[in-house]
């Protein structure tokens, strides 16, 4: 078996996106935190970013834990059911 650690798991789902102002509800099956590199994938669209800020509930947060449905500005447009992964 190889040992290389690619975590192929989605750590979370596009539930909503609101396009006039570029942000994705995301529904987290991991944790996530400011900082942390992600790449989104729907079919053969796929694009990473460096996640600027977080939002639970309208409230900014540093990180955010498995279960959560939090808010993520996006560089690009997304579609419902993009699967969120870590990237790297």
């Amino acid at each position: 078996m190889a040992d290389k650690k690619a975590d192929k798991k989605p750590i979370g789902e596009v539930i909503h996106f609101y396009d006039k102002i570029l942000v994705a509800i995301v529904k987290l099956n991991g944790a996530l935190k400011v900082g942390d590199t992600v790449k989104f994938k729907h079919g053969e669209d796929e694009f990473s970013q460096t996640i600027d800020s977080l939002e639970l509930e309208h409230k900014k947060i540093s990180s955010a834990k498995k279960g959560a449905e939090i808010g993520l500005k996006v560089d690009q447009p997304v579609k419902d059911k993009t699967k969120v992964y870590l990237a790297g």
